[in-house]
């Protein structure tokens, strides 16, 4: 009912934050549970109704259980705000059979026979691919914004008021660093090498990996989630809006980073073709160009573009 960390010496400055692609995916699988438990997010799950028919569903299934419980496993500790999701397939992919089988077991009981690693490997890399790589731009920035709220707080309140304000059961008492389960989890250690904060979009309430012997960490909800799949407004230059019109001059705004048309889709909630038809017409003029990457096309603006927004700014 009850983790506590212990913050030893320098541990009491090495409080980090860190954003883990790989455990919102994974922690996401949780709507595929119990859908009607994350109402906020049901126009990211009724988008992505048709991708799950062609993925590995018996497997992904088993990858949370009724009570919306995850394999530690499958909850890598990030080391950064940036981590990079290949990295975190990478380092899931080393997991030792052991742990895969002892991990599943809690979640389903002794006798369940968990599927071997490579499966769960291909079955996670199609739904990230299908499923979450389109919409991760967005999330990250949710999330990001979350870490340089908590950075703020923790720089003006300090410690104790950061902690305070995570989550309701999370409290500092002296150097323990107290977390309030649902579940019947019980143990304290010390969080040598550091105490990591993970902020997500798939839970409501505080959590930590499940086994003490897992590295220290909380993860705890977003801010902001309610604003997630809202459509964004396209901004753009009144001049360049004027020569190209709202919607296209809007475009060449958002694409000071790459994307894809369906990432662009779903950040403006507009349909894919329509934001095609507005990048063909942008790229036959010379305003962006394209790449491919992997299984999508990435678009960006070209040179002469970025001195057209300069010009009109």
């Amino acid at each position: 009912m009850l983790v506590r960390y212990v913050l030893v010496g320098q541990d009491l400055a090495d409080v980090r934050f860190a954003i883990s692609p790989f455990n919102e995916m994974v922690l996401s699988l949780r709507a595929w549970r119990d859908p009607g438990r994350f109402p906020l997010h049901l126009p990211w799950i009724h988008e992505t109704l048709r991708a799950r028919h062609e993925l590995d569903a018996e497997t992904l299934s088993a990858l949370a259980n009724e009570r919306l419980w995850t394999p530690d496993f499958l909850n890598p500790r990030p080391l950064s705000p940036v981590t990079r999701i290949e990295d975190e397939f990478a380092s899931v992919a080393t997991t030792p059979p052991a742990v895969v089988a002892r991990d599943l077991r809690m979640l389903h009981g002794a006798a369940y026979r968990p599927p071997p690693l490579p499966r769960i490997m291909s079955a996670l890399t199609g739904y990230w691919e299908r499923c979450f790589a389109p919409h991760w731009p967005r999330m990250r920035a949710l999330l990001e914004g979350d870490v340089t709220y908590r950075g703020r707080e923790m720089a003006h309140g300090g410690l104790a008021a950061m902690f305070a304000g995570l989550a309701r059961q999370v409290s500092l008492v002296g150097e323990v660093v107290e977390v309030q389960l649902r579940s019947n989890v019980t143990y304290t250690r010390a969080t040598t090498g550091g105490l990591t904060l993970v902020p997500t979009l798939w839970t409501a309430n505080a959590s930590t990996p499940i086994s003490p012997e897992e590295p220290p960490m909380i993860l705890y909800a977003a801010r902001g989630i309610g604003t997630l799949w809202e459509p964004q407004p396209l901004p753009s230059p009144g001049a360049l809006a004027a020569l190209l019109g709202a919607h296209r001059a809007g475009l060449l705004v958002q694409l000071a980073t790459p994307a894809s048309s369906t990432e662009l889709a779903a950040r403006l909630g507009v349909t894919t073709t329509a934001v095609n038809q507005h990048l063909r017409a942008l790229r036959a003029g010379g305003l962006l160009v394209s790449a491919r990457h992997g299984r999508s096309v990435l678009y960006r603006r070209s040179e002469v573009a970025d001195r057209l927004l300069a010009g009109a700014g």
